[in-house]
């Protein structure tokens, strides 16, 4: 007896510590076993950001029937994650906040869900939440089932509430649950056993990648019919229509080596698994995520996973300032186009496209996060490299029209920060589609807004919400091209020569600026060292030091105070920096600096550019 699940939520709904209690309650782990908290989010990006990024499997035991559980990711930017995981699993357990309701994220995968069929349980978490409205949220649940035009056997699915903290489900709020053993028997009731013939030709779509230094690449996903051995002959089938493979395509064989099913935390190794288990073997060197294993004398190919198409793409560029090679390990163009083309192979909603130099590629995804999540995992490797602002991937639609993509975005905050959320989204093209008062002075925003509108704009809501509003979004459609945005607002100061920063030079900029580096710093002609108070970029010299003489006065001595600098992660840069502007990414730093360090240059460029506008 098999069931496969996944777990889709929206970010932060508590997905991943329902799966801890999942596993504990089963008896994955020993009486005596001390397991930290958000086990599944074994990623160390993970850990320290609280988001789940990779999708991961593991599998409990209740009551005879093996439970294969799948951990997706919550933020939307990761939804290629989502897509191929679905098509391993029967059955979706939808987790909802109990206060929060079904947002950007929930509908997403739900939608992705739906269609594909799957069979969906809700629970309703958090119900102890002091804000919890759970009966509410189950009637947003309900209409967004409709909106999504989901099958009468897809509504009539099973309702529970609640707490991944405390581990307890019930399906009557009446009644309080002591543990989760409804969600477990919901599961074993509501989920469909796999339907794959177990009598059948071997058959299995990769759905995900793993690697070993020891065993090579390791392929994951569901077996659809018949049954696989150590030892079995099979056929690997490259990418194309679903079928049987034409006589001029290529099919790789090989002999499975090893074959592992998953246990709690653990991969299992077996001789033998039949159709419906989730698996994972190795043995072949061409394995690529959306191709079939078959057996050798009926090669079939399954339907390959469909993701939807990247929004946004930067340039990932050589690094060539003056500090190049300084900090990173794997410089070389070579080296980065190596790493960018090998992450291909389990990211598949990325692309990478070569551009006309050689030193610079294009890297598309599904949001700021997607990509500055690969760039955070390049420089923990070593490598050191240069990124361009982001910017929209157009299309070109009926009659020629130029199409942008438009993003819902959801904002939740106090009805006093209103006023001025509405006022900075106004110029960012943003409408208006919806807007509730849940109640508790919180108020519940939803706009449609081009992309593009966003870029830059986390920061200042932050700001304007002094740091309590949340803000989510997904992508929604292409639409009309919606014209020029306004871009950032105020210059920079620019280093204007090599040197060591210098407290005595801190001390008379930062009453106009607030600084991007402190005494101590290395910098060099062209990097970003502060942003200015007004409009207009600044040359200025931040290595300047104090003039020594033998005359002493009562000021002249005095202690710099200087206020901490603003802190540059990869996401604020991608949102800050201008079009003439670049990311200098290493393993020790994250610098900002001019696309042409020289002032000169930088003055002919504008004039030249003030010409053309002219003609």
């Amino acid at each position: 007896m098999i069931r496969n699940i996944a777990i889709i939520a929206h970010v932060d709904h508590g997905k991943t510590t329902l799966v801890d209690q999942m596993l504990r309650q089963a008896g994955a782990f020993r009486a005596n076993q001390q397991v930290e908290e958000r086990v599944m989010d074994s990623n160390p990006l993970e850990r320290e950001r609280g988001i789940t990024i990779l999708a991961k499997n593991t599998a409990v035991t209740w009551h005879g029937t093996k439970i294969n559980i799948v951990d997706t990711p919550g933020h939307a930017d990761f939804g290629g994650e989502v897509e191929r995981i679905l098509r391993m699993v029967d059955g979706v357990l939808i987790l909802v906040d109990a206060a929060e309701g079904p947002m950007p994220q929930t509908r997403f995968v739900t939608r992705k869900a739906l269609a594909l069929g799957l069979r969906p349980i809700v629970a309703i978490n958090k119900i102890d939440r002091s804000d919890a409205e759970p009966l509410r949220v189950h009637d947003e649940v309900l209409g967004l089932f409709i909106d999504l035009d989901a099958t009468h056997e897809q509504l009539d699915a099973p309702f529970l509430y609640t707490s991944s903290r405390a581990g307890t489900a019930t399906p009557e709020l009446e009644h309080p649950g002591p543990d989760l053993v409804p969600l477990f028997q919901a599961i074993i009731d509501h989920v469909p056993a796999p339907q794959g013939d177990p009598d059948g030709p071997f058959q299995m779509l990769v759905s995900t990648l793993d690697f070993s230094s020891f065993l090579g690449r390791i392929a994951i996903g569901r077996i659809e019919r018949g049954h696989v051995k150590v030892g079995d002959q099979v056929a690997l089938l490259p990418l194309g229509t679903p079928g049987m493979v034409g006589e001029g395509e290529s099919v790789d064989q090989g002999r499975v080596t090893r074959l592992y099913t998953f246990d709690g935390l653990h991969r299992v190794e077996v001789n033998e698994a039949g159709a419906g288990d989730i698996v994972a073997l190795s043995g072949f060197e061409g394995i690529e995520i959306g191709k079939t294993f078959t057996a050798v004398d009926t090669p079939e190919r399954l339907a390959g996973i469909a993701v939807e198409e990247p929004t946004i793409s930067v340039d990932f560029i050589v690094s060539n300032g003056p500090f190049a090679g300084r900090e990173g390990k794997y410089v070389t163009s070579r080296q980065l186009r190596d790493r960018l083309f090998k992450e291909l192979e389990r990211n598949v909603a990325l692309r990478v496209e070569p551009t006309d130099t050689p030193d610079t590629h294009t890297v598309s995804g599904r949001g700021e996060l997607h990509l500055s999540i690969l760039m955070e995992t390049m420089r923990r490797e070593g490598y050191e490299f240069q990124v361009s602002r982001p910017r929209v991937i157009t299309k070109e639609g009926p009659g020629g029209e130029r199409l942008e993509p438009y993003e819902e975005l959801t904002i939740d905050v106090a009805e006093e920060y209103m006023g001025a959320v509405m006022e900075k989204l106004g110029p960012r093209r943003a409408e208006m589609t919806e807007m509730r008062n849940p109640g508790q002075g919180m108020v519940r925003l939803t706009f449609r807004i081009p992309a593009r509108g966003l870029f830059g704009y986390r920061s200042e809501f932050l700001t304007d919400t002094r740091g309590t509003g949340m803000m989510n979004h997904r992508f929604l459609e292409y639409g009309g091209w919606a014209g020029p945005l306004s871009g950032r607002k105020r210059g920079v100061l620019v280093a204007d020569r090599e040197g060591l920063v210098v407290a005595f030079a801190l001390g008379n900029l930062q009453e106009r600026a607030q600084m991007f580096v402190k005494p101590g710093d290395m910098v060099y002609e062209g990097m970003l060292a502060g942003e200015n108070s007004r409009p207009g970029d600044l040359d200025v010299n931040v290595t300047k030091e104090k003039k020594l003489t033998n005359m002493r006065t009562t000021a002249s001595d005095d202690n710099v105070i200087l206020e901490p600098p603003r802190q540059i992660t990869l996401e604020y840069a991608l949102e800050y920096i201008e079009e003439d502007e670049l990311i200098e990414v290493t393993p020790q730093s994250v610098r900002l600096r001019k696309r042409l360090l020289q002032a000169n240059d930088r003055k002919k460029a504008a004039r030249a550019a003030r010409v053309a506008d002219a003609s």
